[in-house]
């Protein structure tokens, strides 16, 4: 089970799907051996990343399923965000039946004022009792704003062991909560960053336990945060911005799914770049931005050196 003494590198996976948009299970089975392979603590399924909204509620346990098949005991955090309790009710219910360690929440569009907040996610909470849950603080996708006292009343329940932090400037709100917990005016819970790594190293130096974001590099996700554990700020900072100008194309909304897929197809993580419909395709002039990006990049990351001979 997920607990608040979670820490490391905790990918967002995507779904891979098809040319013609099916679910790709072997895709699923082989992102999952190789996010292991490259040093992940933990995976996430069916976030805002992994577009959840596109499957039906078979297709989002067929993937769950597989995901947990070929994780390696990794614990698996499952997206159950959706406008109501009954559909978050059933997924997080067969998520966890089927091996889940928990699963993450972030409120819907639409809610105004802190009460509002509290007694929407208060509610959600226990619509996915018993099962720990992670709440996803991320106000530029879903525009609902949690001040860090919101936060600090939602912590209060003990199946509430972590927050993806995501809003933007955020780093401050890091530094609020990780004081709010030294004084023991909050219960403990596990802090992760977002936002595809483009603050990793603040959010690692300001006291965030984790990250959870699917860059195509978590690689450098973890080496980043080890370096900087370490003391050897220099060289997280080297290895860090070798990979911004590929962290900031990925990062761009709406596209940045395609970049990514795009990406992981070009390293033999998944088979086919499909975004499922709607959803954009790179134009041939884009793919050559990001090709040259991945060849700058080879030249100062090893791990990248398998793409320079492709």
């Amino acid at each position: 089970m997920l607990t608040s003494d979670a820490s490391g590198v905790c990918v967002i996976c995507p779904t891979p799907f098809t040319p013609d948009g099916a679910l790709d299970e072997r895709s699923a089975a082989a992102m999952t051996e190789a996010y292991a392979a490259a040093g992940a603590t933990g995976l996430t399924i069916l976030g805002i990343m992994g577009e959840a909204p596109k499957l039906d509620a078979e297709e989002a346990m067929r993937l769950v399923r597989v995901v947990l098949k070929h994780a390696k005991g990794l614990p698996v955090i499952v997206g159950v965000s959706a406008p109501g309790y009954a559909p978050m009710r059933a997924l997080a219910q067969r998520a966890m039946e089927a091996g889940a360690a928990g699963v993450m929440i972030a409120p819907p569009a639409g809610l105004r004022g802190d009460d509002a907040v509290l007694s929407w996610l208060q509610g959600a909470a226990e619509a996915v009792a018993p099962a720990p849950w992670v709440l996803q603080d991320f106000p530029q996708a879903t525009g609902v704003t949690m001040p860090a006292r919101v936060i600090a009343t939602l912590a209060a329940d003990p199946r509430c062991v972590m927050l993806k932090a995501e809003e933007w400037p955020g780093l401050d709100k890091i530094t609020t909560l990780v004081g709010l917990m030294a004084r023991g005016e909050m219960n403990r819970i596990a802090i992760y960053g977002g936002n595809g790594g483009i603050f990793l190293p603040e959010e690692t130096i300001r006291g965030a336990d984790g990250i959870m974001t699917g860059y195509a590099f978590p690689e450098m996700l973890k080496s980043v945060r080890e370096l900087i554990l370490a003391g050897r700020r220099d060289e997280a900072m080297d290895l860090f911005e070798a990979h911004l100008p590929l962290i900031r194309t990925e990062h761009q909304p709406g596209l940045g799914l395609a970049v990514r897929k795009y990406v992981l197809t070009r390293r033999g993580i998944i088979a086919h770049p499909t975004v499922r419909a709607p959803g954009p395709k790179l134009s041939e002039a884009t793919r050559a931005e990001v090709d040259a990006m991945l060849a700058r990049l080879a030249r100062r990351d090893p791990v990248a050196l398998k793409l320079a001979a492709e």
